[in-house]
């Protein structure tokens, strides 16, 4: 089973670019991506994360991305130590009885380090262009949840919906974690809150420049938590933000933090001060060199 970091008052971890053009203009490769994998570990951090997404299309701009378990998959089998997971993986790209069978089996691969992040979805061209549904979004995510969820935790579903079926559904064999990969939610509005609030291990809200930001969406999580009767000690808050590691050419893009080391282990530091259980960091440039950079901030932040 994945461990805390001795110490450490909040876990902290790191999400790589895994789009084209994203290392040095490039294209990551697996190879570089299991190298920041590599880094991450040895850097005494505490997660590795990927986007799940296919396609991002804009008007005059398209980006291809790699899919993210499969390389979640690879990441398990050559890591010991790191969580790894998607922030977050999309619903509606997969059966959710598949995805629960597919999030068992990464526990198994990991030995119990895998965290299924959850979300609904928002870019609908990458929907269009794959085939997948973007209508009814709530609607469709709440009823995956109700596959999901009781897959993962008890072992078995029978569930008939309008968008989604599982009949007499089990998962055999299981992974290692008694009641499954903790699930992470990441969403935003009352109705989808509240579906955080009802099944989630944790929520999580991204991307954000500061503690502040964080700490005033928390009181959404908290109403939604009180229309559910969850006790929201028992629910962790995780949040996505940025940090560049360079003094300069940070680019019109990157939304987060930057400064000296000692500035940006301060603005750590607030998060761990508001309750954040879980931090994941976009640290820019993407690359090896800027998560060596980033774990010596994070040495930082430990030792304040």
């Amino acid at each position: 089973m994945a461990q805390n970091t001795p110490n450490r008052r909040m876990k902290i971890g790191v999400l790589p670019g895994s789009t084209e053009g994203t290392l040095d203009g490039g294209t990551p490769s697996f190879k570089d991506i299991q190298a920041m994998a590599h880094a991450t570990e040895l850097g005494n951090l505490d997660s590795f994360w990927m986007i799940d997404h296919l396609l991002f299309r804009y008007p005059g701009e398209e980006e291809g991305c790699w899919e993210a378990l499969t390389f979640l998959s690879a990441l398990a089998a050559t890591t010991k130590r790191i969580s790894l997971g998607p922030l977050v993986a999309c619903t509606s790209f997969r059966n959710p009885a598949l995805l629960a069978k597919m999030a068992d089996s990464l526990d198994e691969i990991s030995a119990g380090r895998f965290i299924l992040g959850l979300g609904a979805g928002w870019h609908e061209p990458e929907c269009a262009a794959f085939g997948y549904p973007y209508d009814h979004r709530a609607s469709r995510f709440e009823e995956a949840l109700q596959i999901i969820v009781p897959l993962l935790r008890e072992g078995h579903v029978d569930f008939r919906g309008q968008y989604y079926s599982a009949q007499s559904c089990v998962l055999r064999p299981r992974g290692p974690s008694h009641l499954g990969p903790p699930i992470w939610i990441g969403t935003k509005g009352p109705r989808m809150l509240r579906l955080a609030a009802q099944y989630a291990n944790a929520w999580n809200t991204a991307w954000h420049g500061g503690a502040s930001e964080v700490a005033s969406k928390y009181t959404s999580l908290l109403e939604a938590c009180s229309a559910v009767g969850r006790d929201p000690e028992t629910i962790d808050l995780t949040v996505g933000t940025g940090v560049y590691t360079l003094d300069e050419g940070a680019s019109a893009k990157y939304t987060g933090h930057r400064g000296t080391p000692e500035e940006i282990a301060l603005a750590l530091k607030e998060y761990a001060e508001i309750g954040v259980r879980h931090l994941v960091v976009q640290v820019e440039p993407f690359g090896v060199e800027s998560i060596e950079r980033f774990s010596r901030i994070v040495e930082l932040f430990d030792s304040m």
